[in-house]
């Protein structure tokens, strides 16, 4: 384990090549983070190419005993990870934030490596036998986003790793440091080429999407992001999986004690401080309830306290970035220039340094206002009135995008027939945005497609293969 200083310095260039990293909290420098060039990335990998029929040969036995080693450096490196991670993308230590997406990724390589996948057997009529198998695909890009840059980094390499492949990293620009740091970290117990990172701008970045030798991507981004990725990897007809933008809507039938999902319905719209693309970003509330939902969600909004990460009593931190910053306040005010009633928040202070947004409920908004309609990817959320069920699931199916959604009743079995009803990869019933290693997760429409987490993320790693015979 080493000391907060030594972990960042041993991922820093050299003096006067790199660029400097600021903390969106203060503006204060981070640290220096590396531009990787061409080359670099070719060399990555080359080194990928070279160690992936090794690593694939010791089996899944010995590469889940290695994931379990890498758990282990993670582990004792939680706290220096958490302090560079909150200082570097905003979020603070405490809560559902820095030290909770460390040991994230300590618990996910853990249930990746210990997930079982056995050959399937499709047919056995003791004449045929047909076994389905799965190879490994053999050098994987994973391309992560800036909100939970360690966590993500990790739903994509540990399932690509314990499945037989070698992975090639690119982390957000705006988050490299994190993810270098991990990284480093996670090779102390992994053999030499088989994880590699590369810190890079956008032109090397996207020949890793279209590089002969890269034979899937992984992306979690938006959509637009999706797109083009889409298209670079098409001549090389790599394999896809998209985690890309999404709307996720929350609908709140009327028999809840408005007061009992108050916080729950807060921790679903607003963890890592809104930046979630599985937060709940749109609250449907059925008339009868809609004042009293209003007030216990801002009471409980009221009380949450945001600064600075590295203060232990923050539970919300700033926006990762200006662009960020921007599309909330912009959002926000077209909802207030709309007429829309502002519950709490809605006033940055400008004095203030670092990206902050107060956080931000607005009522008696319009289906179609931006604030709905866009994601606001930050801590603002608009609560809109419902009279019917079938209203609310009009509404909530309105929208190209479908990654979560959520209903929230008393009665599991009406919660469970207005759940079927929505078009999204997930449907929380009476929580919102809660990932299991062990349960598969993916989007609808266009909010991407393939499958992560549990057995069927393992499958999405690997080659399938059937052996007749």
């Amino acid at each position: 384990m080493e000391t907060y200083d030594a972990l960042l310095a041993s991922i820093a260039p050299a003096a006067g090549t790199g660029r400097t990293i600021f903390d969106p909290a203060t503006g204060e420098a981070v640290g220096e983070a590396p531009i990787h060039s061409l080359d670099y990335l070719e060399n990555a990998v080359a080194a990928a190419v070279a160690a992936q029929p090794a690593w694939a040969a010791m089996g899944h036995d010995a590469r889940s005993a290695a994931l379990l080693k890498a758990a282990d450096a993670v582990e004792r490196s939680a706290e220096e990870l958490a302090r560079l991670l909150s200082r570097e993308q905003g979020k603070p230590l405490n809560g559902p934030n820095a030290r909770f997406e460390v040991g994230a990724c300590v618990a996910w390589l853990r249930a990746t490596a210990g997930m079982p996948l056995e050959p399937e057997t499709i047919v056995d009529d003791g004449e045929t036998r047909a076994e389905l198998h799965y190879r490994p695909i053999g050098v994987v890009g994973a391309i992560g986003p800036w909100n939970w840059p360690m966590m993500i980094a990790v739903w994509q390499l540990a399932p690509a790793l314990r499945m037989g492949n070698a992975v090639v990293v690119k982390p957000s620009g705006n988050t490299p440091l994190s993810v270098l740091a991990l990284v480093k970290v996670l090779n102390e117990e992994l053999p030499e080429g088989i994880l590699s990172v590369v810190s890079c701008g956008r032109e090397v970045g996207a020949r890793l999407t279209d590089h002969p030798a890269i034979g899937k991507i992984m992306f979690t981004g938006s959509t637009a992001g999706g797109r083009a990725i889409i298209k670079s990897s098409a001549d090389t007809v790599k394999r896809l999986t998209l985690e890309l933008g999404g709307n996720d809507a929350g609908i709140v039938l009327p028999d809840v004690d408005p007061k009992a999902i108050a916080q729950d319905i807060f921790w679903g719209a607003f963890i890592n401080t809104g930046q979630t693309c599985a937060a709940l970003k749109r609250l449907y509330v059925h008339d009868d309830i809609y004042d009293a939902v209003c007030e216990e969600l801002t009471a409980v909004a009221a009380a949450m306290p945001m600064g600075n990460g590295l203060d232990e009593n923050n539970l919300l931190g700033p926006l990762q970035n200006k662009a960020q910053y921007d599309v909330v306040a912009n959002l926000v005010q077209a909802a207030k220039d709309s007429g829309a009633r502002v519950l709490l928040g809605g006033n940055p202070d400008a004095s203030q340094p670092g990206y902050f947004y107060p956080t931000t409920l607005v009522a008696d908004i319009d289906n179609d206002n931006p604030l709905v309609a866009e994601e606001q990817f930050g801590p603002a959320l608009p609560i809109i009135r419902y009279s019917t069920i079938d209203e609310a699931v009009e509404k909530a199916n309105g929208l190209d995008v479908g990654l979560g959604a959520s209903v929230w009743s008393r009665d599991l079995a009406a919660a469970r027939e207005v759940a079927a009803r929505i078009q999204a990869g997930t449907v929380w019933i009476n929580k919102h945005g809660a990932v299991d290693p062990r349960i598969p997760f993916g989007g609808a429409k266009q909010s991407g497609y393939g499958l992560e987490f549990g057995v069927e993320g393992l499958k999405a790693l690997g080659v399938p293969q059937v052996i007749n015979g």
